[in-house]
């Protein structure tokens, strides 16, 4: 039989100290608390770069993008805002257009079907309640589509373009 079915203080002991560690249950005022208060972390940091040349050769645009002093993750919330290190989502805005989406991964933002010239990627850091922290602009242009030398095949027939 395992000890702590044999010996309920263990029990009551694993429960005090597991509370104890993660600071429920027993406020100490000589112990600080076991997360940074909010107001003294550093101010998050929006890394943006330019897109993938290759990609975007074929109108692809790729960002990539990091973070310094904030997680981006799909968390919501007013509780959310307490948590340290801080979370948080990106709101992405392409152009004028009046939409802007939320991107909560660390994954690049990918964009497809935009029409050639020159574009404006707003990429803003916000908080749990969408309070913008920081924010950064990437500017690109997409090219021309130029047509290809090869021959495009039709039902197994070779056609000029």
């Amino acid at each position: 039989m395992p000890l702590a079915l044999r010996d309920p203080v263990a029990i009551v002991l694993g429960v005090f100290f597991c509370m104890a560690a993660c600071g429920q249950g027993l406020a100490d005022s000589n112990h600080p608390p076991a997360i940074l208060p909010l107001e003294s972390e550093t101010v998050p940091k929006l890394i943006a770069y330019p897109p993938l040349a290759e990609p975007l050769a074929r109108g692809v645009v790729i960002i990539q993008y990091r973070t310094e002093h904030a997680r981006i993750m799909p968390v919501f919330g007013k509780a959310a805002v307490e948590v340290s290190p801080r979370l948080g989502h990106l709101h992405v805005t392409v152009d004028d257009w009046k939409g802007t989406w939320a991107h909560t991964s660390e994954d690049p933002i990918i964009l497809v079907g935009l029409k050639p010239g020159t574009h404006t990627l707003l990429l803003e850091v916000a908080d749990p309640t969408h309070k913008i922290l920081t924010s950064t602009t990437v500017n690109f242009i997409v090219p021309e589509k130029k047509p290809t030398d090869t021959p495009h095949i039709d039902d197994g027939h070779a056609i000029k373009p």
